[in-house]
């Protein structure tokens, strides 16, 4: 299964912490993600996360594909807890440390009341492998989150789990990458 994760553009409230704030996407936020696949086609459905920065532009290019739209829930963001819709400029002033410890290693620290980042991975994982099942051997455009393309581009490249919030994603960016039936990841040229 090719899969082509595509980040939500840049949204009302900003950045930092999103988690499960569902803010719509800026005109620019909508200007990025359709510049992001100009002149691209060919996908068998767009699957996307629930959350209005996300699906309403999933749906706006399905229908213009011709293309079904699945919305799949455990392709949301991670859940930040305390931290949700907070920037991390203004954690730095209040929780320094904790902030510091989340960025050297996410698995080993959990901000306040948030969702574990070992549960968010399984979550992804079993979304995908659930995918895979539905989509074998298709080409799916997914339209997702930083933390979620991270996560997954992070088991491509194999990197350490400490290692996770290294992986740079930008707003609108498109990543290809290919599902293998064992259920290994490998990053492709987009």
């Amino acid at each position: 299964m090719i899969l082509e994760l595509l980040r939500h553009g840049e949204t009302e409230r900003g950045g930092g912490f999103r988690g499960s704030v569902d803010d719509p996407l800026t005109s620019a936020g909508w200007a990025q993600m359709r510049a992001a696949v100009d002149g691209l086609n060919g996908w068998d459905a767009v699957v996307s996360s629930p959350l209005q920065r996300c699906a309403a532009f999933a749906a706006e290019l399905a229908d213009s594909r011709g293309v079904a739209v699945d919305i799949r829930p455990d392709l949301r963001e991670l859940h930040f807890g305390l931290w949700e819709g907070r920037h991390p400029a203004d954690l730095m002033l209040d929780q320094a440390d904790e902030l510091g410890q989340f960025w050297n290693d996410p698995y080993a620290y959990t901000p306040p009341q948030a969702e574990l980042v070992a549960a968010f991975r399984q979550r992804v994982i079993a979304e995908l492998a659930s995918l895979a099942l539905r989509y074998a051997g298709q080409r799916l455009l997914v339209v997702t989150h930083a933390g979620v393309m991270r996560l997954l581009l992070a088991r491509a490249r194999e990197l350490a789990d400490r290692d996770l919030l290294q992986v740079q994603v930008g707003y609108a960016e498109l990543v290809r990458l290919h599902r293998y039936e064992d259920g290994t990841l490998k990053e492709e040229k987009a």
